[in-house]
């Protein structure tokens, strides 16, 4: 097993009143030629938005993009003619493929808090598509719950990569297993809350690690913990 920690203290940090990110990876203003994403996943932002404020209309072609609602509301407009709310617990993807258009702003009273997650396509030029499904923290509890996957179904969202993006809640010292097929695939795990053991590498509250050369995560939970994997491939 090889991995890589991603101190949640060491992340790159954008701060514009209104917008306040956290980027894992280089994003934006933020450079570090070591963090340039793992494998396909090439953004993992923590973003924080003010009321009132956003993102005006901007584009975006060729990405698979991937919104986690960790706290407030926000609007969803884009060139599809799609228009949305959606709020903490829903989870919304936008196939980009050749190209579209969107806007997203903080519609409620609190500070919205969402993870803009961009992984590279299996295609290019795909016809853009976009997807939203709500999983209740409830129904995630003491569990892993498959949220994004490369497979169609009424149960999750789906995008056009061969990746899969699991939400779970656990309660202090549960443990759990993640499997999956090893090949050309690595792991990310990212801590919404709590604290946790993977693999034996302790993991704190905002903290990431990456794993590959395995095919499962042992998880034990030290602290009640709220989290997320993402499994995408490593190369091209």
């Amino acid at each position: 097993m090889q991995h890589i920690l991603f101190k949640g203290s060491e992340r790159g940090v954008k701060d514009i009143g209104w917008l306040k990110s956290n980027f894992t990876f280089s994003f934006s203003s933020y450079y570090n030629p070591s963090k340039n994403g793992f494998g396909l996943l090439k953004v993992f932002n923590d973003d924080f938005v003010e009321a009132g404020k956003g993102f005006g209309i901007h584009p975006h072609q060729n990405m698979e993009i991937i919104s986690i609602m960790l706290n407030g509301k926000m609007n969803h407009k884009d060139s599809m003619g799609y228009a949305d709310i959606v709020e903490k617990d829903w989870v919304q993807i936008m196939s980009a493929g050749s190209g579209l258009r969107h806007e997203e702003y903080n519609v409620g009273s609190d500070e919205v808090n969402f993870l803009q997650i961009w992984i590279e396509p299996k295609l290019q030029n795909i016809n853009p598509r976009y997807q939203r499904r709500h999983f209740p923290k409830d129904k995630r509890k003491n569990k892993l719950v498959t949220v994004v996957s490369n497979e169609e179904g009424q149960q999750h969202c789906w995008i056009n990569q061969n990746a899969k993006l699991s939400l779970g809640w656990f309660e202090a010292e549960k443990s759990v297993t993640y499997q999956f097929n090893p090949v050309n695939k690595g792991i990310f795990v990212f801590l919404m809350e709590g604290e946790a053991e993977v693999n034996g590498i302790n993991i704190v509250k905002r903290d990431a690690a990456g794993f590959w050369e395995t095919d499962q995560l042992s998880l034990k939970f030290i602290k009640e913990t709220e989290l997320i994997i993402i499994e995408s491939p490593i190369n091209h």
